[in-house]
């Protein structure tokens, strides 16, 4: 009888704890700015506790370690250090996981479920389908420093000849060659765009990212530039390419980088997409106060909070080289904290003051807070073009006159700026501008930008 008693309560025992059992596969999507992106987490149960992994289907990463994995009195919380993120949820039989993911000191509401999420298809019409009308090729080049490999694709009209060529330059943070953001491919477009009218097009990853060697982290404005530079340097070694005509684009942050390059470089043309004429500070301060008024925000609170980043700023600019800076900081945006309504709900307040030190303190960001791009734009010598959306609220659209009176300052008067109406900082047609809008946008770059563009320089390379 024993035995008998013994297996039946092996038997029932599983019975009871199955109701909050989490073991298994778990799948959400996260919401992020206008962007969907499937998160999937596999957690094992084993003597000592639970274990788990996290999947980013979208974004090509699985196998990421999950920390630490906890679940007590059906609360779930998960730790992923190497991505400075972490979940906490509530399970509800029946309705899954309801919970929060947070990342880099901000929050996001993420719902898991059982069954598996099947990715969203988004229509994007106007990147190019294979076979392709031109030549192709991938190539590895050297970087700006020692040991840094990029890799890219070169696109030529036809295999043979020799082409004018346009080396495009991405914009802030890490990006791939086709300058992926927001589920759009902007330079696959562009390169497509222009080697079908006859322009060569180079594009590479940015150092330290997806194929290319280094460290992006550590890299600043100038470092980009330097690579710019190489990649000049390796196109003179290209018979297809018109050593004569080799031009720079640059958007966003690469239309800071391009006049850069410029200034010290012979190139035959630059093309400058939502480029800054001010410096960085005042670049963010105005995105501060842009997306701000789109998002509703009241003007008391939009002022504190531009006063706030402005007082930030300001201890950099005194402070940059300092190794008081770090401290200081830290000091200032703790009592920041204090005097407002916190930090953001489900983020923890040592995490979120360590996150906003680390952003301010990063190399790039004080080289892009100091630097004067009026500097450059007066060295440059060859024709500009400059253009920017009406709805941008990124880069706004007066940078325009800023660039166009740096470049005339330095006696270069072939200068022509544009404002495309209803456009937003990736060139699409848009109802507000807003950064969420982004993905939920077919067109990836409007076709009248994109004929402007090319035509232009077919006409500084006749």
């Amino acid at each position: 009888m024993k035995n008998v008693k013994l297996i039946l309560l092996a038997l029932i025992i599983p019975l009871f704890t199955r109701a909050q059992d989490i073991s298994g596969q778990w799948n959400g999507v996260l919401k992020v700015q206008g962007m969907e992106l499937r998160l999937v987490f596999h957690i094992t149960e084993e003597v000592s506790g639970y274990t788990a992994t996290m999947d980013s289907p979208d974004q090509n990463a699985t196998g990421i370690p999950v920390s630490s994995t906890s679940f007590e009195n059906a609360a779930l919380e998960l730790k992923i250090d190497a991505l400075n993120a972490g979940y906490t949820g509530v399970f509800e039989e029946g309705n899954g996981i309801k919970g929060t993911f947070r990342q880099a000191g901000q929050a996001f509401p993420l719902r898991l479920v059982r069954k598996k999420l099947e990715k969203k298809i988004l229509r994007r019409p106007q990147e190019p389908k294979k076979p392709l009308p031109y030549y192709s090729e991938d190539v590895i080049f050297p970087g700006g420093d020692k040991g840094v490999e990029l890799a890219g694709t070169l696109t030529l009209p036809e295999k043979e000849g020799q082409f004018p060529v346009a080396i495009l330059i991405s914009g802030s943070g890490p990006q791939n060659r086709n300058e992926e953001f927001m589920t759009h491919k902007p330079f696959l477009v562009l390169s497509d765009h222009l080697t079908r009218n006859g322009i060569a097009v180079l594009r590479y990853d940015d150092r330290g990212f997806a194929s290319s060697t280094g460290n992006h982290g550590n890299a600043t404005s100038e470092d980009f530039a330097d690579d710019v530079r190489s990649a000049i340097a390796y196109l003179k070694t290209r018979k297809e390419i018109n050593k004569k005509y080799i031009g720079l684009i640059g958007h966003s942050e690469g239309g800071l980088i391009a006049p850069m390059v410029a200034a010290d470089t012979k190139v035959a043309f630059i093309v400058l997409l939502a480029g800054p004429g001010v410096s960085g500070d005042q670049i963010l301060l105005k995105q501060i106060e842009t997306i701000g008024r789109l998002r509703g925000a009241d003007e008391k609170t939009l002022q504190e909070e531009i006063n706030l980043t402005r007082g930030a700023f300001e201890l950099i600019h005194q402070y940059r080289e300092d190794e008081s800076l770090e401290k200081r900081l830290t000091a200032y945006v703790s009592d920041a904290i204090s005097k407002s309504n916190g930090v953001p709900e489900g983020v923890n307040k040592e995490d979120f003051i360590s996150t906003q030190i680390s952003r301010l303190t990063r190399p790039w960001m004080k080289y892009f807070l100091n630097y004067d791009p009026q500097v450059s734009l007066s060295q440059v010598k060859c024709p500009v073009l400059a253009l920017n959306g009406e709805k941008d609220v990124q880069v706004t659209p007066g940078n325009l006159i800023v660039i166009e009176s740096g470049v005339r300052k330095g006696g270069n008067s072939d200068v022509t700026i544009k404002e495309f109406s209803g456009m937003n900082h990736l060139f699409q047609t848009c109802k507000t501008g807003a950064m969420d809008e982004y993905a939920t946008i077919e067109q990836t770059m409007d076709p009248v930008v994109l004929e402007e563009i090319s035509n232009w320089i077919r006409k500084q390379v006749r």
